[in-house]
């Protein structure tokens, strides 16, 4: 019994270990960084959080016009390197490449000021903060 334990004490250990460097080892340019009481969340580059929203379908945005200007889509500059898996890119409605993760494309929020804001997760019950 006593091995027992003290293997599953060892083996939360690690897990502990492992979280923080899987978050560490996230493709470029994402990264990730603690958001309150969220926990970790996926930001980009500047270190501001991404969203997923939840009215997308089948890794196309439906998020257009007003609402784009509201989630500004995250999107990968020119001459950017290819993304690696599970980061991806979808081309949105108007032609231009969108920034994908796990299949969902991924937004900043307007109103989130500075990094570590996560304002927009629950907003409408259909934005969230993206979680590596």
């Amino acid at each position: 019994m006593r091995k027992a334990l003290d293997l599953a004490v060892v083996l939360l250990a690690l897990l502990a270990l492992a979280v923080p460097a899987l978050a560490q080892d996230l493709p470029a340019p994402l990264r990730a960084r603690k958001a309150g009481d969220l926990g970790t969340v996926l930001t980009g580059p500047t270190g501001m959080t991404l969203y997923t929203f939840k009215n997308d379908k089948d890794g196309t945005s439906v998020c257009n016009g007003p609402c784009a200007e509201n989630w500004p889509p995250f999107k990968p500059e020119a001459g950017a390197p290819a993304a690696k898996a599970p980061l991806g890119v979808t081309t949105r409605g108007d032609g231009s490449r969108q920034y994908t993760w796990k299949g969902k494309p991924l937004y900043y929020w307007k109103s989130d000021k500075k990094p570590g804001d996560a304002t927009g997760h629950m907003a409408r019950n259909i934005w969230f903060a993206a979680q590596p």
